[in-house]
């Protein structure tokens, strides 16, 4: 019907992977990796300036908890930016913020006020990077490999990040001080020159702005077997530009789905951010050495892409990913639980291991299952809200986590609480769903997701 016509959904949701996505993959990696690194390092911190700055445990907390606020309200506002703006000129920017005050907290943090203020700059960018980069990610998605390609490209990043934050802590800080965990973050600037050169525009944002000749550019690029057929055809149009605020999230196809995501979120971040923020102090009182306490940190990062990646592949495989995220979110649940009740190393390390395989694994499919649910127009402020909502949980997490310890004196009632939030999780996600009184067209996304037409 349309065979003179290029259908740039299908184009893109059909390509194999080649160079170009590739290439883009690991520009996002690497972006992602700092946005990780970044996100939990002051984890790290804590163990050297609780003493100084004379710190109660909720004080504790809040330090970890200042850079989410920042997140909060970049990934918020982000996206209504990036989806009138682009994709490109937002990541890069947010990739400026988070270098330029990553280096100014080396240097001018001295003090419990100057280093919050400073991360809530810090986070400004930071919560662009993550959901603005699963949203790029998942608009260059081929179909078929949409989970699996978004956690390579994202994902792991960020997993590796959350590793290095822990690998720093323990072998450069010693020498350096906790400011060494900032020097080292600082080196995002050597990214930013190839951001600049490397990154082009989602294609699918170029079509919403009818900017033909740069869609098939890119187009050409990713699929050069047919850049001949690309340059003789006109393109078809199946997106029509629609209100990209936040509100638009709760208009009534939306507002179930919308509402179970963000509440999946809320919990499930809150798990993440309260176990990440304590479990290098936690395991130091449970008798593990400095270096082992900041290895069970790291330890939660790796495991967690193996536990998205394992996640995703399920989902692509059977296109069921509420089941999945459930599943996911309940076996987290059981873990943390287990690790408030045994004590001993073995455990320890197995349970840490299964929290990060399963709750941050899941979180990472969470995100892609959010920008694949919504049409190009909103997806970004889709996946910003996503974050965002979640970021209120990530705040939360760490304080309420230190509350706990100095209530109770020990860290087993934090742990239960977190087991709880986890399997809040399990729940919401069940009802994640677009209402079933609008009519959808399966072929207006590059994920499969559905198109709303009234």
């Amino acid at each position: 019907m349309h065979a003179d016509r290029i259908d740039v959904h299908d184009e893109l949701a059909n390509a194999k992977i080649g160079r170009v996505h590739v290439r883009l993959g690991i520009l996002l990696a690497l972006l992602t990796l700092f946005d990780g690194y970044d996100t939990f390092n002051p984890a790290y911190v804590i163990h050297y300036v609780r003493g100084p700055w004379g710190l109660s445990l909720q004080q504790a907390g809040i330090l970890v908890s200042s850079g989410l606020v920042g997140f909060l309200c970049g990934a918020a506002i982000h996206g209504a930016i990036a989806d009138r703006v682009g994709r490109r000129a937002t990541l890069i920017a947010g990739l400026w913020i988070t270098t330029v005050f990553s280096a100014l907290t080396a240097v001018a943090a001295h003090s419990f006020g100057s280093f919050c203020i400073l991360r809530v700059l810090t986070g400004l960018g930071l919560g662009v990077l993550l959901p603005l980069s699963t949203t790029y990610i998942n608009e260059l998605a081929p179909r078929r490999v949409a989970n699996r390609f978004a956690l390579w490209g994202v994902a792991l990043g960020w997993a590796m990040g959350g590793a290095a934050a822990g690998l720093v802590g323990v072998f450069v800080t010693p020498r350096t001080g906790w400011q060494g965990l900032y020097w080292v973050g600082s080196l995002s600037v050597l990214l930013l020159p190839f951001l600049h050169l490397y990154l082009p525009e989602s294609p699918q944002f170029a079509l919403l702005r009818r900017n033909d000749d740069t869609v098939k550019a890119i187009l050409a690029k990713l699929r050069p077997e047919r850049a001949g057929y690309y340059r003789e055809r006109s393109i078809i149009r199946t997106t029509v530009a629609v209100r990209t605020s936040a509100l638009a999230l709760l208009a009534v196809p939306y507002r179930r789905l919308s509402i179970a995501i963000w509440s999946t979120s809320f919990l499930s971040l809150f798990c993440i951010f309260g176990l990440s923020g304590w479990i290098p102090s936690l395991m130091q009182e449970r008798g593990e050495t400095f270096a082992a306490s900041f290895a069970f940190g790291a330890l939660m990062q790796v495991m967690s892409f193996a536990g998205g990646l394992v996640c995703g592949h399920l989902v692509d495989r059977t296109g069921r990913p509420r089941v999945w995220l459930c599943l996911w979110s309940f076996g987290g649940a059981v873990a943390v639980l287990a690790l408030a009740f045994f004590h001993q190393h073995d455990v320890n390390v197995i349970c840490t291991a299964a929290a990060g395989f399963c709750i941050i694994g899941g979180q990472f499919v969470l995100n892609n299952f959010t920008a694949a649910s919504y049409e190009t127009s909103t997806r970004a402020t889709a996946a910003g809200m996503e974050l965002a909502i979640g970021r209120l949980g990530a705040i939360l997490g760490p304080f309420i986590g230190g509350a706990l310890q100095q209530a109770f004196g020990g860290g087993d009632f934090m742990l239960v609480a977190m087991a709880i939030a986890a399997t809040g999780a399990a729940i919401c996600v069940l009802f994640a769903r677009k209402s079933k009184l609008c009519r959808f067209d399966p072929s207006a996304t590059t994920d499969g997701s559905a198109a709303v037409h009234g």
